[in-house]
């Protein structure tokens, strides 16, 4: 059989803003093509690499000529998805069109259209499997598990469980052969840059665990994983590093250090194999404050830098967003991590009954930080949460999904929509001045350089149009 798995193009400015930063790799579609048997033949279509997506993926169906064509998404990309789905049905009626992905995950009775066939919910490596062999069988598609049938067959009772997730230990290695790693990239900043060093080089992706331990109130991960850590075989993990074609390596764990003693043994694991590569990972303030001697070990191996949910400036806000830390605790974090030498990106969030005042605080704030890379995200509950269920209601557009890419406003703003979209834009304008490379500058490539200030200023722009993205009505 032929085999097509697709990574739809995003369609908000915002996200494709954040792209030219950060394009990493379809992890997700590497997972499903190792478990697609050497007798089928397997494609990838990435159509971020494309600036006419639909054209490209008529070109591809019509060369490729696939029997099955798989999709992956996250809740912003799922209305392309459904666009992109029907196309398959009007041009390979006997192919079958699966669809997989967060928001197939958390709902699924999105994906409850005519123009597709299954619809994948979690770790889709097994179910996947099973589609195959059904396929080539020309057998129906009942009863897989984790694997739902649109129309009248929907399962809505199923829809409203959680899945069941595997043994770490049996998720394969996914193929990286099937794309171009010099297509993905992270801007990579560092305490000490290294002199005319890339700022933009090519990244590999890698998950080590799945779930996390934690009880943010507005994360829907606590829930699909029933608030456990499980992390991989440390074994599979050094294994998957070292074969690796690039030299940094992005973590995509919710949080990679929290379980220790695995992380440890990770650490020592990829130091025992010889392993030389530079690091970026997710943590959180309690971590490293608890292990500061395991993120020292990790620099001794190559953590160049570590995301540190910040989230909001006060401890009110923190704790009414269930995130178990304080102010204060995330600034020690800050400063631990800084003594290790590992770089700090910090995230932060702005909610949209936030006023001017908010805003001004935010930035006084910050500008008292060290210098420290900053992002910035709207409050936006996960679909799957009890507090995305509160405020389902109050939801001020006809298209929440696809607008769910926790930079856009989805319940009413305090402030007029435009002015919450000026001040937002403002704010990360302003924050880049922290930047560690714009604090301690230092010798880098002129054409990365340009390339940094030409991505900065298109973000910036795709945060102060936003408010295009809603119905005229609601812009003052």
């Amino acid at each position: 059989m032929r085999v097509l798995l697709v990574k739809p193009r995003p369609r908000l400015a915002t996200v494709k803003g954040l792209q030219r930063f950060y394009r990493l790799e379809p992890l997700e579609l590497g997972y499903l093509a190792a478990v697609v048997p050497a007798r089928h033949r397997v494609e990838v279509l990435d159509l971020r690499l494309v600036r006419w997506a639909r054209r490209a993926f008529l070109r591809k169906l019509g060369t490729a000529r696939p029997d099955l064509v798989a999709f992956t998404g996250y809740s912003h990309e799922s209305s392309e998805v459904k666009d992109l789905a029907p196309l398959v049905r009007l041009h390979l009626p006997g192919a079958r069109v699966v669809v997989g992905g967060h928001h197939a995950t958390v709902m699924p009775e999105d994906y409850d259209i005519p123009s597709i066939d299954a619809i994948v919910r979690g770790e889709g490596c097994a179910p996947f499997g099973a589609i195959l062999d059904r396929v080539e069988r020309r057998e129906g598609l009942a009863g897989i598990p984790q694997v739902l049938l649109p129309g009248a067959g929907f399962d809505r009772e199923a829809a409203q469980g959680w899945p069941v997730f595997p043994d770490p230990a049996t998720l394969p290695i996914p193929r990286r052969d099937l794309w171009d790693h010099r297509d993905y990239f992270g801007v990579w900043v560092t305490e000490q840059m290294p002199n005319w060093t890339s700022l933009f080089p090519p990244v590999s992706i890698v998950r080590t665990s799945f779930g996390c331990k934690m009880k943010c109130s507005f994360c829907v991960v606590p829930h699909l994983y029933g608030g456990q850590h499980r992390p991989r075989p440390v074994e599979s993990v050094v294994e998957e590093i070292a074969a690796l074609p690039t030299q940094h390596v992005y973590f995509s764990d919710d949080e990679n250090f929290i379980d220790e003693e695995f992380a440890l043994a990770l650490a020592e694991g990829l130091e025992h194999a010889g392993v030389r590569k530079r690091y970026f990972a997710w943590t959180r303030s309690t971590t490293v404050l608890r292990s500061p001697e395991l993120f020292r070990r990790w620099r001794e191996i190559g953590l160049d830098g570590a995301f540190l949910g910040f989230e909001f400036p006060t401890d009110e806000e923190l704790r009414e967003a269930g995130k178990g830390a304080t102010v204060a605790a995330n600034e020690r974090a800050l400063d631990r991590l800084r003594e290790a030498g590992v770089a700090v990106h910090a995230a932060f969030m702005v909610r949209p009954e936030h006023t001017e005042a908010h805003f001004a605080r935010l930035h006084a704030y910050i500008e008292g930080l060290p210098p420290v890379q900053c992002s910035f995200t709207v409050c936006t509950p996960s679909p799957g949460t009890a507090d995305y269920e509160q405020i389902r209601g109050s939801i001020c557009t006809d298209r929440p999904y696809e607008l769910h890419d926790c930079m856009h406003p989805l319940t009413p703003t305090a402030l007029p929509l435009r002015q919450f979209c000026s001040l937002f834009a403002r704010q990360v304008h302003d924050a880049g001045k922290k930047n560690p490379l714009r604090c301690k500058p230092q010798p880098v490539r002129p054409w990365d350089t340009l390339r940094a200030i030409g991505s900065e200023s298109l973000y910036e722009r795709a945060f102060r149009r936003m408010y295009h993205d809603y119905p005229a009505e609601l812009w003052q």
